[in-house]
């Protein structure tokens, strides 16, 4: 073969397993049983691909291909055990058995999008911590390697993975099933499973760099999560209100920064760049949720980006509404950072003055004492009122709060931009 046709092969089989690892390790999962030994018997798979599709050529079904090819490397694997351990022999027996039984059925997408979600729920079970469901969920499910995670969430690649090998210990120390929670559970499990999904999309959507891939894993698994079998009052709202959310917010992708990487705030945005098919999608979603009267707070916060994203500029934005939003918002999750954009909202309706008061009385707490959002909400609002000493003070503690790092590099330079128009 050509070189430059194994370079192109090589690039084939790259894409696949970042599209389609997720899907085909659940389903090993699903026939092995284990999950340590389908993600061994998986990257033996992708690695038989790299050594046999060059003579081969690539298969017409690609991702079948590696499905029989993990499960023979998982019997591999087992049959290795087996001479050391006559009860991983009689389990190599029974996996043998079905690996024959369904090795000309090719699976279906429902039955691998199925597999998914089993492989979902027991990466986001309540036994395990929330680190470890994040990094289990995006390692397992998503496909993202351990040095990508590690990137996003601003952690080495050791202290990564350790969590990842604590959460597997979990697993199989609790022998935690997989499977979807039948009914009468999902509604109690569902909320760790939207938590992670969003912790995915807002890493990504805070991450320029590498940002685009999380959050489009997060909303695949959005749409994964809308059709859960087994539950009779899904789709779930929260699950269409997270999703909505994530669409309404990864629309204005493109328009959130220059050319040259520079950050672009909302108010300032060139609109037409927003994406206005997820945008359509979005505003869906979250009506949907909010006329079955049963949605929680991702459906508030969708609600609240549909206001923005129905403006057709920042002037004829409706405050007004985004405010009684946001104030439903805090009576069911109340928290800081609520009270602080609802501050932000209300100097946007009421006038500057009203919402730097209430930014001040939360600075008084201190519980946003490091956060530097707070201090930056402070700074621009004293530089509408003109109260330049204190802007400048105010945009010198945000930057000073700001975490080190290149993901942090825009808003630092946006931050010190500002600081420099007020000396």
């Amino acid at each position: 073969m050509p070189p430059n046709a194994l370079d192109d092969l090589s690039s084939t089989i790259e894409t696949l397993y970042r599209s389609e690892s997720g899907r085909i390790l659940a389903t090993l999962v699903r026939l092995v049983g284990d999950l340590d030994l389908a993600e061994e018997a998986m990257h033996e798979a992708f690695a038989a691909a790299l050594e046999r599709w060059p003579q081969t050529g690539l298969p017409d079904k690609p991702r079948p291909w590696l499905i029989s090819a993990g499960r023979f490397k998982a019997i591999d694997v087992m049959r290795r055990r087996g001479r050391f351990d006559a009860a991983q022999s009689e389990l190599t027996l029974e996996l043998e058995a079905r690996v024959h039984e369904t090795l000309q059925q090719a699976p279906e997408e429902e039955e691998m999008e199925d597999d998914r979600l089993c492989l979902i729920f027991t990466c986001c079970h309540p036994a395990l911590p929330s680190e470890g469901q994040v990094a289990l969920t995006l390692r397992e499910v998503c496909g993202l390697t351990t040095e990508e995670i590690a990137r996003a969430f601003l952690v080495t690649p050791a202290t990564l993975a350790q969590r990842i090998v604590r959460a597997k210990a979990v697993i199989r120390d609790k022998a935690i099933p997989y499977q979807v929670p039948v009914s009468q559970e999902l509604s109690a499990r569902l909320g760790a499973v939207l938590q992670v999904v969003y912790l995915v999309f807002n890493e990504g959507y805070s991450a320029e760099a590498t940002g685009a891939e999380l959050s489009r894993e997060a909303i695949r698994l959005g749409r994964l999560l809308l059709d859960v079998p087994g539950a009779d009052l899904l789709p779930e709202p929260e699950v269409m209100g997270l999703l909505g959310l994530m669409l309404l917010q990864e629309s204005r992708r493109s328009a959130r920064s220059s050319a040259e990487g520079e950050l672009i705030l909302l108010d300032q945005q060139d609109r037409s760049l927003w994406n206005r098919d997820q945008i359509a999608e979005g505003i869906a979603l979250t009506e949907s949720a909010l006329r079955s009267r049963r949605f929680g707070a991702y459906t508030l916060q969708a609600a609240i980006a549909a206001v923005h994203a129905e403006a057709t500029s920042a002037a004829s934005t409706d405050w007004r509404q985004i405010t009684l939003l946001y104030d439903r918002l805090i009576r069911i999750q109340p928290s800081p950072v609520v009270e602080l954009n609802r501050a932000v909202a209300i100097a946007m309706y009421e006038g500057p003055e009203q919402g730097l008061r209430l930014i001040d009385d939360l600075l008084a707490r201190e519980e946003l004492a490091r956060y530097h959002l707070a201090y930056s909400a402070r700074a621009d609002l004293c530089r509408r009122l003109r109260r330049l000493p204190e802007a400048r003070a105010a945009y010198e503690k945000a930057l000073a709060l700001i975490q080190q790092g290149a993901r942090h590099e825009p808003e630092r330079r946006f931050l010190s931009g500002r600081l420099e128009e007020l000396k």
